[in-house]
């Protein structure tokens, strides 16, 4: 056999490798209203859900993780409803709420033909795998719960750690753009300004301020507050029922977390098959920090 043709062998069965991990597809689910949710898939094998946080922000920021997860097995990301490519034609208390979004997972779940699936939910998406835990726990086979927002309220009622993680300068800088965007300012260049301001707070290692300043432009307001006012009218309180979830749970977050390390006990104490594990030198962003450590504590899990 020549050369020539070794080589050739050689670069479609890499191609091919290359093709295996970053096999993707996208495309649109239908939700119970109607409406569409906009997934994206990575890689093969068991099927990995990624919930990213917000509320209100699009999955753009999670498809670094999407891909490096996805070289073990297949993971999906997708646009919460309202956001990214999910788009709504009216955000209102009707179209948005926590029920809503955990009833989207379960048609996309369906749409995709996954009979049970592995979810790991970062943030605001913790809160909503725990919540979709309850009502649906014969869909889930894992759960992890990345930096998660909690089991119940206490985010809410606990110090406020993203100003106890900025300096003097920062919070002023904070306020500032705060002042301007409620006046009505939405420009990127003041979300940039606060969103700049404020990654400090998020991530341990500062050469990711850029990035996560711009993540921090995304978010959609209206979405954040529908949501945050429909945990409150429902009094988001699930510890009881998620004692009955007897699947295993990693639970992951930095030690020095703008959520609290208390928040990871508590779902600790609460699921009853659970793992805690408290990241050095990490803060919101367990795989920026921590990147080594972050992915293999989940897959050694997931395997």
């Amino acid at each position: 056999m020549n050369n020539s043709l070794m080589k050739k062998i050689f670069l479609f069965g890499f191609l091919l490798f290359l093709a295996n991990i970053y096999a993707q597809t996208e495309g649109y689910a239908v939700n119970n209203d109607g409406s569409k949710t906009y997934y994206k898939t990575f890689g093969k094998g068991e099927p990995l859900l990624i919930i990213n946080g917000g509320p209100g922000m699009n999955s753009n920021g999670f498809e670094d993780m999407a891909k490096t997860l996805g070289e073990n097995q297949q993971t999906i990301i997708y646009d919460q409803r309202g956001t990214g490519k999910s788009k709504l034609s009216k955000l209102d208390a009707k179209t948005i709420s926590m029920r809503l979004m955990i009833d989207d997972i379960e048609s996309l779940r369906k749409h995709l033909k996954i009979k049970k699936w592995n979810i790991l939910g970062h943030s605001f998406g913790g809160m909503l795998g725990s919540y979709y835990a309850t009502i649906y726990p014969n869909s889930i086979n894992k759960l992890i719960l990345s930096s998660s927002g909690g089991v119940d309220l206490s985010l809410l009622k606990g110090p406020n750690l993203i100003e106890s993680n900025l300096s003097k300068v920062e919070i002023d800088s904070m306020n500032y753009w705060n002042d301007k965007i409620e006046k009505g300012d939405t420009s990127h260049k003041a979300r940039l300004g606060r969103g700049r301001a404020m990654a400090p707070a998020y991530v341990y290692d500062q050469k990711f301020i850029p990035i996560i300043a711009e993540r921090l432009t995304q978010g959609n307001s209206t979405i954040n507050g529908l949501l945050w006012s429909d945990m409150q009218k429902m009094n988001f309180d699930y510890k009881s029922k998620l004692k009955n979830f007897k699947n295993p749970v990693l639970i992951i977050q930095g030690k020095e977390d703008i959520i609290s390390n208390e928040i990871g006990e508590l779902a600790h104490k609460t699921f009853p098959n659970s793992k805690l594990i408290l990241l050095e030198h990490s803060k919101h962003y367990g795989w920026l920090d921590a990147r080594e450590k972050y992915f293999n504590d989940i897959n050694s899990f997931l395997k």
